[in-house]
């Protein structure tokens, strides 16, 4: 086994481990709350921070691992991860919605550092004229972390049923403090260090299809928080009366499938014809997306049996959205510059925070005001400005030999 492959799986292991706790914090959260009766735009405001200090943690965190290596910055979203989960240990009683924001602002840091380190050094692992494998790692990354935030999922909703919030927070605290310890030993010192100390202004990209991308992304991520976030947890909850660990159990299963469908997204979108996408690969998938929302939003209200059809539906979203966020998460390692890679993908997952931030805030709001339907709507407007802005792209071969 080489030395980039070894890194990878030390990477891959690190993503996988943090994710697992991410997702089982977001349901530890979301259910806890709601058990205690908060309302849905008050749970949403409990996950302002933890994407707001993402958008900030992903520009600042891009100049950062450029400047101290990425190896660093992985194993400081680990820790900050770790204290994260600690603040939540306190009584009962002190778990107040001030204390659990600030949590979850230091989770948003974590999270954000811990995934652009994982992205940005795939880029480094792979030659540059390697592209169909580049799309292959990414994609195996994203997808296998997607998958493992279900069972982070999953694992929430078992562990608040069976053993209670504190006691789930304190398991997941201690098992990622032997997964921190183990990657400060096998993780190669100076990994994605650039030659060069970048500078404040360096954290705003200057390049064009980057900029677009990122847009794209924003609207792209805030579609799919506008209604599965807040608003179809609460819904499944409060309309259709499932139980807290049905909910846990479904998204989970739902997440595994979806991050399943994003690792063998290469091969469905021509790997086997040695196709590398580009700009119309991601404007036809992008227009197949903004149909589904939309499709539900007017079926809902006819007389169809509702779990069946939001069931159905949603199956098909997800694999849609997946193969669209596999994508984008190719086209932006692909697009980025190899010395100071994580300045890029910094920018790239800031604005991908952005639209999670903005999707939860409208996602507890509309649904609290007008219900399911008007979150779909939105959801469906937001991937039509994905698709407007998809058309712009520069067409992958063309770029690559001026970006090289």
């Amino acid at each position: 086994m080489n030395a980039a492959i070894k890194q990878y799986l030390v990477v891959t292991g690190n993503y996988w481990a943090f994710t697992l706790t991410d997702g089982a914090l977001r349901m530890l959260v979301l259910l806890h709350f709601y058990k205690l009766g908060y309302s849905p735009l008050e749970i949403a405001s409990l996950f302002v921070f933890y994407e707001l200090f993402g958008v900030l943690t992903n520009l600042f965190g891009g100049w950062l691992g450029a400047r101290i290596g990425l190896n660093k910055t992985m194993n400081i979203g680990l820790f900050l991860q770790i204290a994260a989960l600690a603040m939540l240990l306190v009584p009962a009683e002190l778990l107040i919605v001030p204390w659990v924001m600030a949590a979850q602002a230091l989770s948003g840091v974590a999270k954000d550092l811990n995934k652009m380190s994982a992205k940005s050094s795939i880029k480094l692992l792979v030659p540059q004229d390697s592209q169909s494998k580049l799309y292959q790692w990414v994609a195996v990354l994203t997808g296998s972390k997607n998958a493992l935030k279900g069972v982070g999922f999953f694992i929430g909703g078992f562990l608040l049923t069976h053993i209670g919030f504190q006691g789930a927070v304190a398991v997941m605290a201690g098992a990622l403090a032997l997964v921190w310890l183990l990657s400060l030993v096998l993780l190669k010192k100076d990994l994605g260090k650039s030659s060069y100390k970048p500078k404040f202004k360096d954290m705003l990209s200057k390049s064009g299809p980057i900029n677009l991308l990122s847009a794209a992304r924003l609207f792209l991520f805030g579609a799919r928080d506008l209604w599965f976030v807040i608003a179809l947890p609460l819904f499944l909850a409060q309309q259709l009366a499932w139980s807290q660990q049905a909910i846990g159990t479904f998204l989970a299963l739902w997440i595994i499938g979806y991050g399943l469908v994003q690792s063998v997204a290469p091969f469905i979108t021509g790997k086997k014809a040695g196709k590398v996408p580009g700009r119309w690969a991601a404007v036809g998938w992008a227009f197949a997306l903004c149909l589904i929302p939309a499709l539900l939003a007017k079926l809902l209200p006819l007389p169809f049996p509702t779990e069946t059809l939001l069931v159905s539906v949603l199956l098909v979203f997800g694999a849609v959205f997946a193969v669209n966020s596999s994508l984008h998460s190719y086209l932006i390692v692909s697009y980025a510059k190899a010395d100071g890679v994580s300045l890029d993908v910094g920018f790239y997952y800031m604005a991908n925070a952005m639209g999670r931030l903005i999707g939860t805030l409208l996602s507890g709001y509309l649904y609290q005001t007008q219900g399911l339907e008007a979150c779909l709507y939105w959801s469906s407007a937001f991937i039509l400005v994905t698709v407007l802005l998809s058309c712009f792209l520069p067409k992958a071969k063309s770029y690559l030999r001026t970006n090289t």
